[in-house]
């Protein structure tokens, strides 16, 4: 089988990096084709950390994208869930996730070279963030 397309996580929904990512890993395994070493992450790290910023719990929202409808259609549902984050706020969620493995507060600097190095990426002195690591390990770049 071969790799479905991921969104970038840098993608943009309601002004929000990871939230396109989020509901289109939620439909490839509604679908049945999200590949394995994907599944236990659902609703978890980065997922969790969108979920919480956005003050949504990950059940619902699975069941309201798997009704169907488009990411727009998935945008007005949670934004009719809770109060959507002003423009600050998202400004600094951004800035925040689409940094995270660069220089992280409290975080040993090794911790994401490793992870690099655990899938074949150790050599990539490039790849600075998880962002920039998911973009050349789904093949969206070089």
């Amino acid at each position: 089988m071969a790799k479905p397309e991921f969104v970038s996580p840098f993608a943009t929904l309601g002004g929000v990096v990871w939230i396109p990512r989020m509901l289109g890993k939620i439909r490839l395994e509604a679908a049945g084709v999200l590949p394995e070493a994907y599944q236990p992450y659902l609703g978890k790290g980065f997922d969790l950390r969108c979920l919480r910023f956005l003050g949504l719990d990950y059940a619902p929202l699975v069941a309201h994208v798997r009704q169907g409808g488009t990411d727009e259609e998935a945008l007005a549902w949670m934004k009719s869930q809770v109060t959507w984050p002003t423009d600050d706020q998202i400004c600094v969620w951004n800035d925040f996730l689409s940094k995270r493995g660069w220089r992280d507060l409290g975080v040993p600097p090794e911790r994401f070279q490793d992870y690099k190095t655990k899938y074949g990426l150790g050599h990539r002195a490039d790849i600075l963030t998880y962002f920039e690591f998911y973009d050349v390990d789904e093949g969206r770049k070089p």
